[in-house]
């Protein structure tokens, strides 16, 4: 089973290849919406693609208010 930081550094890899930014411009703290400049729609987008690539659903309700990439990974963490 991989670490909370291989899962973050996974999303973190994920998200700036997705959306074309450099990988030094995500931190693990800060809110995905403002740093990647992105709407909820394209947010939904980016969570299929991590639910496919780590093949785990996430559950709406444990999304609520997740805005940035640690709390996420911790999220997919769990259902790993």
């Amino acid at each position: 089973m991989q670490s909370s930081d291989q899962t973050l550094n996974q999303i973190l890899d994920l998200a700036c290849k997705h959306f074309k930014v450099p990988r030094e411009k995500l931190t693990p703290d800060e809110d995905f919406f403002k740093t990647l400049g992105i709407d909820s729609l394209q947010a939904l987008d980016l969570l299929t693609r991590l639910e496919h690539h780590f093949n785990v659903e996430l559950p709406d309700y444990e999304l609520q208010g997740v805005s940035d990439f640690r709390t996420l990974a911790d999220r997919i963490q769990a259902r790993l």
